[in-house]
Formats: structure tokens, sequence, C-alpha cells
């Protein structure tokens, strides 16, 4: 993504003529916990009771679901809202979808997927995984895939938004502000740096 213009005003730029369309592009960072937790709840509890998985199994599963979130995490951010495409209207889309955040990094209304995008996404993402998993295991593998979801949503506000002390958090806050400031080509991890690692798509850093 080519860098023209960022601004640190934390004020929502509109995007919309439409009122409506205008309030479903803007999300309080709490909304994701409110929508996703007792979702996540119910299908632990299915996986628990109605799932052919031992014990164990669950917890694999779960703990599948997870990790492969930081995977999804990493291809939907550097291939799908890095792409930028020619035509007007697909640039206009993908101002929407990511373009706007990189212009305004510190709106703290468009940090987090606001529902109206997440949750068609998240039933397709569930009946595409439902079809390629053995029956009954997508109960226990997609609460994980989910919270995985819910992590990147709280980190990525979290970076943007607090001060943190924690080593640890200090370098994630890094790794994504160098995202933002230095170079938007690299860094595509946001909750967890390992698949630039991977992808050698990491900064150097000092």
């Amino acid at each position: 993504m080519k860098r023209n213009y960022v601004s640190n005003s934390k004020e929502s730029v509109r995007m919309f003529k439409s009122d409506l369309l205008e309030s479903l592009s803007k999300v309080h960072f709490t909304v994701p916990l409110f929508v996703y937790v007792p979702v996540i709840s119910y299908l632990i509890y299915l996986a628990i009771a109605k799932s052919t998985l031992s014990a164990l199994g669950v917890a694999g599963m779960f703990l599948a679901g997870l990790s492969f979130w930081t995977f999804a995490e990493y291809v939907l951010h550097r291939f799908v809202f890095h792409f930028v495409p020619k035509a007007e209207w697909a640039l206009r889309i993908h101002f929407i979808f990511h373009g706007v955040h990189h212009d305004y990094p510190s709106d703290a209304k468009r940090l987090v997927m606001p529902p109206s995008a997440s949750i068609p996404m998240a039933l397709i993402l569930y009946f595409a995984f439902n079809a390629v998993l053995p029956p009954t295991y997508i109960f226990a593998f997609f609460p994980g895939f989910l919270l995985g979801y819910l992590v990147y949503d709280m980190t990525h506000y979290a970076i943007h938004h607090f001060n943190f002390k924690g080593g640890f958090w200090k370098r994630i806050k890094q790794h994504h502000m160098l995202h933002h400031y230095s170079d938007p080509s690299k860094g595509y991890g946001v909750s967890s740096p390992v698949w630039d690692k991977v992808f050698r798509s990491d900064f150097i850093k000092r």
C-alpha cells in the first residue's frame, strides 16, 4: 500500500453520504466481545456435549482453530487488505475496508471490524470450515478461530491507544507502528509477528 497521507487525529472521517451506512462503518471496540463471547461459549458447550471428539480432542481442535487464525490474519492483511486494485470503484471499496485505517490510524471507531462486516464473514467461514472438517469437529475448531479473531481485534485497538509497559507488548506495538509509519509492505502480523518471520516480511528491528 502506497503511503500518501497519515492523520493522527482521533476524529472519524466521514466515508458515506448515508447516515445509516456511516453508522454501520463505526463501532466501539468492546462490541465484538458482546457479539462473539456468547457464540464462543455456546460452541464450546456443543463441542463438549455433542462432539464425537474426546476432551483431549476438543482441546486440540480448539488450539488448532486458534493457531489457524494467526495464519488467516496474516494472509487477509497481506493479500486482501493490502491488495490495491486499479478500477476507481474497487479503490473505493479498498479504502472503506482498510485504506481509511492507514490514513487515519488513530480513529478509535474504526479499529475493530464492525459486526455488519464481521458477522457475514464469520458465517461464510463457519460453513466453509464445516464443509472440510469431519462431522462435529467445527464445534471445537471454530470457537478457537473466533477467539483468535477477538484477540486480534482487542490487540489492534490496544496497540493504537494504550501505552504498554511490558517488553512483550511494547514489541508487538513497535511491530505494528513500523507497518503504519515506516513500511506498509512489511509487518502484516498484528497479534503476532510469527508469520512475518516465516514469510520474510518482518522488519529489521534495532
